[in-house]
């Protein structure tokens, strides 16, 4: 085996082991539905998308007309927020784990708390007004505004910079939708 290839074979095995130990005590303690984690695995949209290559089980749904006015959305509110593509991918993963897309307003006995919008985002929690939240361009934005807080977030797994700006209760969610994210985002970036 050539020694690149081996390199990357052994740090692809060294991201799942870490990985694993991290997300471990924390998924212990969550009530999962999700299928157990597989190991990292090489992306197919390369560095600029996925550059950590996507971590465990991912999921996959089809959108509507909607989800898809979502998806541009969020990708017009990156560019006007001057961010790239990475962040558009790790805000769309995020609005996928957190409303499958879709502008959620008040859902009764069956909302969280508060939470509204395509980020369940919370008046209550500082995010803004219904309104506002639950306008896909300021959601996007306030979203962004909180990664960019983050030290270093260009760096992180997207599950990690994702649960530092949404401080979710099941952290390790997000990251099954980064290859969705990512495609799409290379399907609507220069649309």
């Amino acid at each position: 085996m050539n020694t690149i290839l081996r390199k990357s074979v052994l740090g692809i095995a060294g991201l799942a082991f870490t990985g694993g130990v991290f997300a471990g005590p924390v998924a212990a303690h969550a009530a999962d539905t999700t299928p157990a984690a597989k190991p990292v695995s090489v992306s197919v949209q390369g560095d600029k998308l996925i550059p950590h290559g996507v971590q465990g089980e991912q999921s996959r749904i089809d959108l509507n007309d909607e989800q898809t006015k979502n998806v541009k959305a969020i990708i017009a509110a990156t560019k006007k927020a001057g961010m790239d593509e990475r962040a558009a991918v790790v805000s769309i993963a995020t609005a996928l784990q957190e409303s499958k897309l879709e502008n959620l307003g008040h859902l009764g006995d069956r909302n969280d708390h508060d939470s509204q919008g395509l980020f369940q985002q919370r008046p209550s929690s500082g995010w803004g007004t219904v309104e506002q939240i639950t306008d896909p361009e300021y959601s996007t934005t306030a979203f962004l505004k909180g990664l960019k807080q983050v030290d270093g977030w260009q760096d992180m797994p997207l599950t990690k910079a994702a649960q530092t700006v949404q401080v979710s209760a099941y952290p390790d969610h997000y990251a099954q939708w980064e290859q969705q994210a990512a495609d799409l985002v290379a399907e609507h970036w220069n649309s």
